[in-house]
Formats: structure tokens, C-alpha cells, sequence
């Protein structure tokens, strides 16, 4: 299952700017359903290079796989990549329910580079800074 963010002002379509969206659609997706689980609606801002507007809406993608976007600026592309979001510019305004499908077939098939990424680290054990001391305590045997 993967958590996907949508720029989207109507929740309809992704038609927003990262830096200047006044709305975000969060989905889960799976192989075989989506389902809506949040919405975010921020105040209108301008894309004036103002980096604080970015911190609530990077928080709110926290654990999200990815991001849609209709442009976004290099601050907010670090921001989110260091939080493991993939930004996903695209160049029309596409409605969310045709991109869903996307994910969901390039789930089942595979061959989509982002999805194939990211379905990946979702089924890797996750690493905590105290994996180390677990691994210690359960002793090597040799």
C-alpha cells in the first residue's frame, strides 16, 4: 500500500503549485483499491520564495510515496525528497481518478520506476537507529 499526495484545489483534478496549493488529497493505494484519507486546505500564498509556507505542507505528506504536482520550486522538491516524497510535476491539469488508475496498474505490472522504488523501501524492515542494539542483544552465533 502506498500513501499518494494530489496538489488540488477542487479535489478533482491536480491544479495546484506546491509552494502556492491550497489543498492537498491524500489517497492509499493498493494493487486492487483506492481510498481517500485526508484532506489538507492551507491559506492562499503567493510564489514569492517565501520558504516557511513549505514546512506544514511537507509535514502533512509525512509518510506519503509520492506527490502530484502541477509545478513545483527546487526548495520544496529538497524538502520533500529528504522526507522520502517523490515530487511528480506533470505538465496537465489530469484528474486524480485517471491518475489512480495509473498507480494501481503500474502496481499490478510493474515497470513504473517510482512505484517499482517505492513499493520496494514499503517492504523493506524498517531501519531505527536502535536496529543496531537489537541486533546485538540477540547474540551472534558463529
Amino acid at each position: 500500500m502506498l500513501k499518494i499526495a494530489f496538489a488540488s484545489g477542487d479535489r478533482v483534478r491536480v491544479n495546484q503549485h506546491f509552494g502556492a496549493a491550497e489543498g492537498f488529497v491524500l489517497y492509499e493505494v493498493s494493487p486492487t483499491r483506492t481510498s481517500m484519507v485526508g484532506v489538507a486546505e492551507f491559506p492562499p500564498e503567493a510564489m514569492d520564495g517565501n520558504e516557511n509556507k513549505l514546512g506544514a505542507k511537507v509535514a502533512f505528506l509525512e509518510g506519503c510515496a509520492a506527490v502530484f504536482v502541477l509545478a513545483i520550486g527546487a526548495s520544496a522538491i529538497k524538502q520533500l525528497v529528504a522526507q522520502g516524497i517523490r515530487p511528480i510535476r506533470i505538465t496537465e491539469t489530469d484528474k486524480i481518478e485517471d491518475l489512480l488508475y495509473d498507480i494501481t496498474q503500474g502496481m499490478k505490472h510493474g515497470g513504473v520506476a517510482w512505484i517499482d522504488q517505492a513499493m520496494a523501501e514499503r517492504a523493506r524492515p524498517e531501519r531505527t537507529p536502535d536496529r543496531f542494539a537489537a541486533m546485538q542483544e540477540e547474540g551472534w552465533e558463529g
